[in-house]
């Protein structure tokens, strides 16, 4: 992709147009992606390993037999993996296809409430397929992936189980092996046989929207968790035999470094040495590989520039060679595309260095043909290609796929009673109760006796979607309500139940409405549990600037304030998927703890919080951190063993309810001026709407709209609409049209006025990605909107000059050119808007305030470009 970068450092449409410049780059030719130079690495250090899977002579020979038939477009195929929505069973028989997978949010016939025999009904097509040999092809079996990351989570009615980091803090590895099992048997009830799972990634700067994907900051808790829960969903199989029904193959992910990327960014690079990747990033690949796992997917980021996807020495000649790894190598969502002399479509480097299989979601068949030629043109060796083929194979014979017949006939396959059974979902009941980690007590709050008279506040109290988190039905967790959790319990039906169980009362008020009226009568509760905390989010989506909860947005701050008012004893529940600085919480609560994200089991909340009416509690608080919690907002990377560690809770820190520890209500709560070096970039919207922003359509004609889903219009005759496509990743940026039907606008709003005037002293910019998608009019403007009225509004047309359609291009303009100088700019209430009263198209990514040069005049008559 060609991207073209334009600063624009004017606001004067005039200069502008004379000075603008702003013709493509030319493209760059890519080097070939180098061999891996063995003698720049220490491989004696890594550990040299038996065979894992062990190779078992009989299935070896009946690979190697079947090898030798397949031509080389059945070779090819089996190393392609479509995604369900770009594929079918016709084009698996076509194609001969090895895989497919249903990425997150994806489902049968595009249901979210897809039905287990729909799961069934679908796989059983695709095996089919996969077996037809009337075109004189061979059978051989589809293996069919997908992310059941906690719990079966794309399927309608499971049981979805803590993520990770919840069960991190548990400590307690068999429950994790009790974890894999019930997920491996839920899965395979739909007729699937593979997830991507576990997450095995050692997590150093919390800022990574996969946090909470990860088990621990700490290399022992996710070695001891990645060996059980490999054993829970394999059952140890080591041959067809011993692979048992109910149990599936499992993926140690993201091989490798992905927990350390430089500032917690998503698909970055982890610049460490060798050891330090060995010492606390591969720690729980070498026991993956003692319980037998048997795949592995390369991983998005770098390791010192190289590319994990392009990287032979360590896709090959540590995990296949030395380590001894002998299942296969498949990749994730397009990241081959990502290696040097690579797109998505051709990427013979990426299974010249050890990938296995490419993950190709939608441009699978240009990639099959492209790598057909390259094998055929000797850019890929039939030897490497049958070594893939034959690990592929392999696999599937250990996983007793060739001999397991048709789907509907293997044993628990369409067996509804094992989706949300209560056994599993007593294994996650249990889990949140282990995971739950209590950070303060002042005052003995907790446990709460259940004869009070408790009232219930905060957004996720009720709310099953935003306690269970990302991977959750959709691929973010968003756009789920309650009704989409049959069976399941939130926070407050656990109180519920057990506050009426011991003859208390429970009242629920999300937003605190009735406080005026509960002071005025003198009927105040005993207690408030106020369960609050992070949206939900998934990869690349989640990361963030500022691990200050709520940065800029303090609206459950200002709920707590109101309760310390009334002198209610406050409970904090908060629901996170890392740790962030909460100390203004903290303060404003009498206790406080962290449910992480518990998943569909909620009550298992209130399972440690609510005692009997004696005040006799039946569970204690097992949680301890399993990652350290910062003590100001600028510590991101507080990791135990570094040498300036000074957390507000260290790692391994957890309140049981008899601990006579009072933290206080005097923690910290200054956010430290930052230098010009230390100033973070403000995000406003990176792959998703980052807080405090919010996305909002507006009309002439109609109210303002928000925009809380992937595709949104607005205004009569959908005089404009939004969309979620794709740039680097997926659903990373948003296409606007406008149908020209009236004036109407695009803009990112905030509820309290935000304060850039730092910003503008440092001589911050705003700096945007766009793409036109259609010739560009004379009245789409870009401006910004402050409580006393901005000025400026700066004409696209004239900032880029004539730009190319199709063409990607990276604007920059002084936050000072956006408005005259009389604005006040510690009162920013709309931060970007993209307005029209012609038709338009085009698509934005990336948008942030990024402070530049200190004291440096923005000359707003000058624009440059490169």
């Amino acid at each position: 992709m060609k991207t073209n970068t334009v600063i624009i450092l004017s606001a004067l449409s005039l200069a502008l147009a004379a000075c603008s410049n702003t013709s493509p780059a030319p493209q760059q030719e890519i080097a070939e992606l180098p061999k891996s130079d063995i003698a720049n690495f220490s491989p004696e250090i890594w550990p040299q390993r038996e065979p894992s899977p062990a190779l078992i002579p009989a299935i070896e020979d009946r690979v190697s037999e079947l090898v030798a038939k397949m031509t080389v477009e059945e070779k090819v195929g089996q190393i392609i993996q479509p995604e369900l929505k770009y594929v079918t069973p016709q084009d698996v028989k076509t194609y001969h296809l090895g895989s497919i997978l249903n990425g997150g949010g994806t489902t049968p016939n595009n249901d979210k409430r897809a039905s287990v025999d729909d799961w069934v009904s679908m796989a059983e097509a695709f095996y089919q397929a996969s077996m037809d040999t009337s075109d004189g092809k061979l059978a051989i079996p589809l293996i069919w992936g997908s992310d059941a990351v906690h719990g079966h989570n794309n399927l309608f009615g499971a049981t979805i189980f803590p993520h990770n980091i919840g069960l991190g803090a548990a400590n307690d590895p068999e429950l994790i092996r009790r974890i894999g099992q019930a997920t491996a048997k839920e899965m395979a009830a739909s007729g699937l046989d593979w997830t991507f799972g576990p997450t095995v990634a050692v997590v150093r700067d919390v800022r990574w929207g996969r946090t909470y994907e990860s088990y621990s900051e700490a290399p022992d808790i996710v070695s001891a968790y990645a060996k059980e829960m490999v054993k829970g969903i394999q059952g140890g199989a080591r041959t067809s035999s011993d692979f048992k029904p109910g149990y599936i193959v499992a993926t140690a992910k993201h091989f490798l470094g992905d927990g350390g990327t430089l500032n917690g960014i998503d698909r970055g690079d982890t610049q460490v040495s060798e050891q330090e990747l060995l010492d606390i990033h591969a720690a729980g690949y070498i026991s993956a590989l003692d319980s037998h796992v048997l795949t592995t997917m390369a991983s998005f980021n770098s390791w010192n520039g190289d590319r994990m996807h392009g990287h032979e020495y360590l896709l090959t000649d540590i995990l296949k060679e030395r380590m001894g790894f002998t299942g296969f190598v498949v990749g994730d969502w397009n990241g081959h595309q990502h290696v040097p002399n690579c797109t998505s479509i051709k990427c013979a480097a990426a299974i010249n260095a050890g990938l296995d299989m490419f993950m190709v979601p939608e441009d699978w068949k240009p990639l099959w043909e492209n790598t057909l030629k390259d094998v055929k043109e000797g850019r890929i060796s039939m030897t490497r290609l049958d070594d893939a083929v034959t690990r592929i194979l392999r696999v599937k014979m250990l996983a007793g796929l060739f001999d397991a017949g048709p789907i509907r006939d293997r044993q628990h396959v369409g067996d509804e009673s094992l989706v949300g059974h209560p056994d599993h979902r007593a294994i996650a009941r249990e889990a949140v109760r282990k995971s739950l980690v209590l950070l303060k007590n002042d005052n003995q709050v907790l446990p709460i006796k259940g004869d009070s008279n408790i009232l219930v506040l905060g957004d996720a109290a009720d709310n099953i979607g935003k306690q269970s988190g990302g991977w959750t039905l959709t691929w973010q967790g968003t756009g789920n309500t309650n009704e989409d959790f049959p069976g399941a319990s939130s926070i407050l039906d656990g109180l519920n139940e057990l506050v009426q169980k011991h003859g208390g009362k429970v009242a629920f008020d999300q937003t605190g409405e009735t406080l005026p009226e509960l002071a005025d009568s003198g009927a105040l509760p005993d207690v408030a549990v106020m369960v609050y905390g992070e949206e939900p989010y998934a990869e690349w989506h989640g990361d963030i600037v500022s691990i200050e909860y709520q940065y800029n947005r303090k609206r459950d701050l200002q709920l707590l304030a109101k309760l310390k008012e009334l002198e209610i004893p406050v409970v904090s529940v908060f629901i996170t998927g890392r740790p962030l600085w909460t100390n203004k919480e903290l303060n404003a609560s009498d206790a406080f703890v962290v449910a992480w994200l518990p998943g569909s089991e909620g009550g298992g909340v209130a399972d440690v919080l609510v005692a009997d009416a004696n005040g006799k509690a039946e569970y204690d608080f097992q949680g301890r951190l399993s990652f350290s919690w910062p003590a100001s907002a600028n510590q991101a990377i507080v990791n135990m063993g570094q040498e300036d560690y000074d957390p507000l809770f260290e790692y391994g820190y957890g309140l049981a309810l008899n601990d006579q520890v009072i933290v206080g209500n005097s923690l910290s709560e200054e956010t430290s001026k930052q230098t010009l070096d230390e100033m973070q970039e403000q995000w406003i919207f990176v792959s998703r709407v980052n807080a405090p922003w919010n996305l909002t359509l507006h009309d002439e004609k109609d109210a303002a709209r928000l925009v809380d889903a992937n595709t949104v219009r607005h205004g009569e005759g959908d005089n404009i609409s939004i969309i979620a496509v794709d740039k680097v990743s997926q659903e990373d940026s948003r296409r606007v049209a406008w149908k020209g039907f009236r004036p109407a606008k695009v803009a990112f709003n905030a509820d309290v006025p935000q304060n850039f005037s730092e910003f503008v002293e440092n001589g911050a910019h705003l700096n945007f990605d766009v793409r036109l998608d259609k010739a560009l009019p004379n009245t789409l403007s870009l401006s910004m909107g402050c409580e006393n009225g901005c000025s400026n509004a700066l004409a696209l047309s004239e900032l880029l000059d004539s730009p190319d359609q199709g063409m990607w291009y990276s604007v920059s303009v002084p936050l000072s050119c956006m408005a005259d100088s009389s604005v006040d700019y510690s009162n920013v209430n709309t931060v970007f808007s993209l307005q029209s009263s012609e038709q338009a198209e085009l698509t934005f990514a990336n948008i942030k305030i990024v402070p530049t040069e200190a004291g440096q005049p923005a000359n707003c008559g000058l624009t440059a470009a490169n």
